[in-house]
């Protein structure tokens, strides 16, 4: 069996699960989640906790196993706790702003860039450097924050552009550098 699909989802107080069938509905104290699972996939409640079962040993099923339980998970810790990326803008000039509910960035274009937040998902602005990317499901914030930094990804010269917070970006020699490795 999956080492995955077998641990049980711990739902923490507060959090009311309902299934029916394969569509199951999270609610928590920040928001509600609804999810349509693979059909064949049972969803078993017991004291606190939810175990997924898989209907046979098939390779489709063990690959939906695992899978449904990590899905099932986000949706528990999305609603109890909730999702958070940084964003870091590095580079001379570049700023982040909100203005009302958009995010405004200076990224060294001839014009500042706006951006709306999708639904379900908020933005911070610390200082004018670093963007919060907050929100309830895991898969709208992770691609909210990959779509921000497609806006101008980190450049391997200097370094700069958007980054995720930690991100290493690996670093080239310039023409200098190029020059001093032939003598």
């Amino acid at each position: 069996m999956s080492r995955v699909g077998r641990q049980p989802v711990p739902v923490p107080a507060g959090v009311e699960v309902d299934i029916e069938g394969s569509r199951v509905s999270v609610r928590g104290p920040k928001g509600q989640l609804e999810r349509q699972f693979p059909p064949g996939m049972q969803f078993q409640v017991e004291d606190g906790r939810i175990r997924v079962n898989r209907p046979s040993d098939a390779a489709r099923h063990r690959a939906l196993h695992g899978l449904s339980r990590s899905l099932l998970a986000n949706m528990v810790t999305g609603v109890s706790e909730g999702f958070a990326k940084t964003m870091e803008l590095q580079g001379v000039g570049y700023r982040a702003a909100m203005q009302g509910d958009k995010l405004v960035l200076s990224l060294g274009f001839s014009h500042p860039v706006e951006v709306a937040p999708p639904k379900g998902v908020t933005f911070e602005v610390e200082g004018t450097s670093r963007v919060h990317v907050r929100g309830i499901d895991r898969q709208k914030v992770g691609q909210a924050a990959a779509d921000l930094r497609a806006l101008r990804p980190p450049e391997p010269y200097k370094g700069k552009g958007v980054r995720y917070l930690g991100e290493i970006v690996r670093r080239k020699a310039g023409k200098a550098g190029k020059a001093a490795k032939g003598r």
